[in-house]
């Protein structure tokens, strides 16, 4: 996962307010919180993972997938481009 070394700090940043996210659920479980603000909390705990995910499968498809030295027309390029949105689409 070389490629995931130029994007590290920006996926570090992401796990890291997941986690805040996940504790954040924890305590709401532990105080007993309504049910309805635990799991609006969920939602965006997993809208939050699911961006992590988007964020890693659009970097594997950008190192591994596409050549950088292939013209900026190239079909395999566009192809690629209309993977990462379809991801990003569904994803987030």
């Amino acid at each position: 996962m070389t490629h995931i070394a130029r994007e590290k700090t920006k996926l570090l940043n992401r796990l890291k307010r997941l986690r805040g996210q996940l504790e954040a659920i924890e305590r709401a479980v532990e105080s007993d919180t309504e049910c309805v603000r635990v799991l609006q909390q969920a939602t965006a705990c997993r809208g939050a993972l699911d961006g992590f995910i988007a964020e890693v499968i659009e970097d594997h498809i950008r190192e591994h997938m596409v050549d950088p030295d292939a013209p900026a027309d190239d079909a395999r390029r566009q192809a690629a481009e209309d993977l990462v949105k379809i991801v990003h689409g569904y994803l987030t």
